[in-house]
């Protein structure tokens, strides 16, 4: 702990050192929806929290619906007294915030790490799995692809317009894949990528997608599944921010335009021994085998976490690129779990379910357990969709009858903890009937 308080504390007056006029630092968490949340501190005090003063948020900050408020879920919220929990900094993230007005700093905080983490924390809930697959041997290396949109700043009564061409003012309203577009919008992707590298994040390729002002980002690689889950959290924060500032909104909502692509987020994940070796390609590939088999067995059972709300599930089956069921194939970008080519050192999954708004931590916790799952129990999986086209299982199609079939399945429950797996459920269910209580143009013009 002294080693470690010695090390915060250094980072924080390096950082003083080289940003002598931020005065403030937001400490920062995900919650369950996958929305920041958290305290703007002054950075004199958070030199003491550096140093090992105490740092309490409530515990039940971590359960807010997307909306912000408070569902009961259980005993929490409402019957518990709205207890605090301790947090701790996590090392390395304090970094410049560049896209405010003014100076500002941000930092990562979590209860993982602490003397009582919070079970349904997102980021606590994947490091018990990773560290149950390091126990294990397994050592995973990560990398995530974000797709996103880019619309005008100004929204017409609610509904987003296209994003307009900095060369000719008009709209992007042409479904495209065009090398073109980079350039055309090349200022403030070029702004996103600087923001995330100086937010410590590693990007690397640039893509113009299908949709129209539809993009993708990718990731470098890491052996931390914590760090590159972190990583695509912060860069949805900072994207947006970017955009912003140069008169756009970013989103990661998964299906903005039902006549276009949604927007997925594409987890690249292989595994190795403590020697370096790709476990996946051993035995002539076995273990990939397996590892597929239990992906597609819990995925499934993990639709609240690949979808997390309402608009999500209008992804499955779009136009491009979204099954609707679980499926495999080698190099084919139409299932749920794709196999790149590679060679064996670099033999992977790419699980391509998620959309771009789905709680990271959540999304690489439940492929890990999927992976987990399917190497102990060296099951074959089903026939990839190279052999057989119709190949695939179901999976539920809405968040009603999503969490009905996470919260029941053993496996899941322990895998990703029986505690969690309850309050997560709950909570979409909420969340899911609080946005089913508004009235919408279309029912009026229906039933009027």
């Amino acid at each position: 702990m002294k080693s470690q308080s010695s090390t915060l504390l250094a980072e924080v007056r390096t950082f003083r050192q080289h940003h002598p006029d931020v005065r403030y630092v937001d400490l920062i968490a995900l919650d369950i929806p996958g929305h920041f949340y958290g305290k703007r501190y002054p950075i004199e005090m958070l030199e003491k929290v550096a140093a090992g003063s105490p740092l309490k948020l409530p515990q039940n900050a971590v359960l807010l619906g997307t909306q912000g408020g408070l569902f009961k879920i259980g005993d929490y919220c409402f019957h518990d007294g709205d207890p605090d929990a301790n947090r701790r900094l996590v090392p390395g993230t304090l970094k410049p915030v560049s896209w405010e007005s003014q100076p500002l700093g941000q930092m990562l905080i979590t209860s993982d790490g602490t003397e009582a983490p919070i079970e349904f924390e997102p980021r606590e809930v994947l490091a018990k799995v990773l560290q149950r697959l390091h126990n294990k041997g397994i050592h995973p290396v990560v990398a995530f692809e974000l797709e996103f949109y880019l619309f005008d700043k100004t929204l017409d009564h609610g509904l987003p317009q296209f994003a307009r061409d900095p060369l000719s003012d008009d709209a992007d309203d042409q479904p495209t894949l065009h090398i073109e577009r980079l350039s055309r919008f090349s200022e403030v992707l070029d702004d996103m990528a600087q923001t995330a590298k100086d937010q410590g994040i590693d990007i690397t390729v640039i893509t113009a997608e299908l949709g129209p002002g539809q993009f993708e980002i990718n990731f470098g690689h890491l052996d931390d599944g914590l760090r590159a889950a972190d990583w695509a959290a912060l860069f949805c924060r900072s994207t947006r921010g970017v955009a912003l500032k140069h008169g756009y909104r970013a989103s990661f909502m998964a299906k903005p335009y039902l006549e276009h692509p949604g927007s997925g987020m594409h987890v690249h994940v292989s595994l190795y021994d403590g020697a370096g070796n790709n476990l996946l390609a051993a035995h002539q590939q076995q273990p990939l085998r397996h590892a597929v088999a239990g992906c597609l067995e819990l995925l499934p059972h993990c639709m609240p976490i690949f979808s997390p709300n309402h608009n999500a599930f209008r992804r499955l089956g779009g136009t491009v690129n979204a099954a609707t069921r679980a499926c495999w194939g080698f190099e084919d970008r139409d299932a749920c779990v794709r196999i790149p080519e590679s060679d064996p050192r670099n033999l992977r999954i790419e699980h391509r379910l998620a959309s771009a708004d789905a709680n990271p931590y959540l999304v690489l916790a439940a492929i890990f357990a999927g992976l987990e799952h399917g190497l102990d129990t060296q099951r074959e999986p089903i026939a990839p969709l190279n052999e057989d086209r119709t190949s695939g299982t179901d999976f539920p199609l809405d968040m009603l009858d999503a969490v009905r079939t996470m919260q029941q399945h053993p496996s899941v429950r322990e895998k990703l903890g029986a505690e969690f797996v309850d309050v997560y459920c709950e909570n979409k269910r909420q969340d899911h009937l609080a946005f089913q209580q508004e009235i919408s143009v279309r029912e009026y013009r229906w039933f009027l």
